[in-house]
């Protein structure tokens, strides 16, 4: 387990790995299956919804406080060492707004909606 990581994870670290995340996913050199645990991680992260809702007392924040971080940790450990470096380089000297970017909020929207299909595809 990479515990560096786990050491380094505060906000503003933990946000430079989201936006590495969202660089990974539109890097076409990049594996498939870091692609799509990192599309997960940004849709997971900026989403309004979350698996457990924060108004639950410390549960609805531990949801956040491992799920996140173990996405991230998981991406990091299936993108070759490199590509992760220069993702994250990039995060770092071009800060991106993913809050006002169309296609992180189209991702969020799509992923729930598969979501919501597949439960509904499969009470029926």
């Amino acid at each position: 387990m990479n515990w560096q990581f786990w050491r380094q994870a505060n906000r503003q670290q933990l946000w430079v790995h989201v936006q590495a995340m969202w660089l990974l996913v539109r890097n076409p050199q990049a594996p498939l299956a870091p692609k799509i645990v990192a599309a997960l991680v940004v849709a997971y992260a900026l989403s309004p919804v979350d698996l457990i809702p924060d108004f639950i007392p410390v549960l609805g924040m531990l949801d956040d406080i491992i799920l996140l971080p173990l996405g991230i940790a998981l991406a990091i450990r299936l993108t070759p060492a490199p590509l992760w470096r220069e993702m994250v380089a990039q995060a770092q000297a071009h800060p991106l707004r993913l809050a006002k970017t169309l296609w992180g909020l189209l991702l969020v929207v799509v992923l729930w909606a598969v979501v919501l299909g597949l439960a509904i595809w499969w009470l029926v």
